[in-house]
């Protein structure tokens, strides 16, 4: 019995270390990741904005991971472990492609979503590592490679019917979205506008219809319902109890929602324009082919 206990743990402690032993998956930090330095900053640039342009028009997610080895694990274990870390895909739809290269092994999969698998079967990313991809590895041209095989990937997914994309979260879709919402002149207007109306109606129904007001023009500036719905509630709250603010501070308060408003619309807009990129909840079943040069 004591040698029966001592085989399970003995075999416990070399599964567990040989799990510690497995490559890490690296973080998403874009849609082509390469920790190699394989790739110039110029082909990177150009990868993603194809990647990108493919999630705007089709909402189909593929990523490029490059490593230098995956130390003896193979590679369809490890790209499928990048795939169920990063979730390349929208949720419920699954569709997402990851191109995994481990350069040091001269090895590489592409691991196909479920919402995938019409279009890229198996023996259609098998042709494409076999046709596209590995002959220009083989004449050390990886970034040819890598966009060769980008591209008939998104051209092969481009032909499976998926549902609409949603559009971007902060898009401006409102009718009147060529308007900053933060300009002083529309805060100043909004604050007349809320000011007559609170001394024709009253504090609380003069307030009320303030926040209506405000949300009605926030919702045609920026097309979202969600927003407006928020911010006229906070307009309805600031007229309401503004009398309660002390007089000198209540200028600087109103100053501190302006500058404060902008500051951070501004940081989302220019978080959105760096390109930031993460998975959208997809899921893998291990579809997809495995090559090698």
């Amino acid at each position: 019995m004591n040698a029966a206990r001592a085989s399970i743990l003995a075999l416990l402690v070399c599964w567990a270390c040989s799990a510690l032993a497995l490559v890490a998956v690296p973080p998403l930090s874009g849609r082509v990741v390469d920790q190699t330095g394989t790739l110039a900053a110029s082909d990177i640039a150009s990868l993603t904005q194809t990647l990108e342009d493919l999630e705007t028009r089709k909402g189909s997610q593929v990523a490029v991971l490059i490593v230098p080895t995956t130390d003896g694990e193979a590679i369809e274990q490890y790209s499928l472990r990048v795939a169920e870390a990063w979730k390349i895909g929208r949720k419920k739809i699954d569709d997402g492609a990851l191109l995994v290269i481990a350069k040091n092994d001269r090895r590489l999969r592409i691991e196909v979503g479920y919402g995938l698998e019409g279009a890229l079967t198996d023996a259609t990313t098998k042709r494409i590592i076999d046709e596209d991809i590995t002959p220009k590895f083989k004449t050390g041209d990886f970034a040819g490679g890598v966009s060769a095989g980008v591209d008939r990937v998104v051209r092969v997914a481009e032909g499976e019917k998926l549902p609409e994309p949603e559009p971007p979260h902060w898009q401006d879709t409102g009718l009147l979205s060529g308007i900053d919402p933060f300009n002083p002149f529309v805060l100043a207007f909004v604050f007349i506008v809320g000011s007559a109306l609170r001394a024709a109606l009253g504090r609380l129904v003069g307030s009320a219809a303030t926040g209506g007001f405000v949300g009605v023009l926030a919702w045609l500036l920026v097309g979202s319902l969600g927003l407006a719905a928020v911010v006229g509630v906070l307009a309805f709250l600031i007229f309401a109890f503004i009398d309660l603010m002390p007089s000198g501070g209540s200028r600087g308060t109103r100053g501190g929602w302006s500058g404060g408003s902008s500051s951070n619309w501004g940081s989302s807009s220019s978080g959105s324009s760096s390109g930031g990129f993460s998975g959208g909840g997809g899921s893998f079943g291990g579809g997809g082919a495995s090559g090698s040069w």
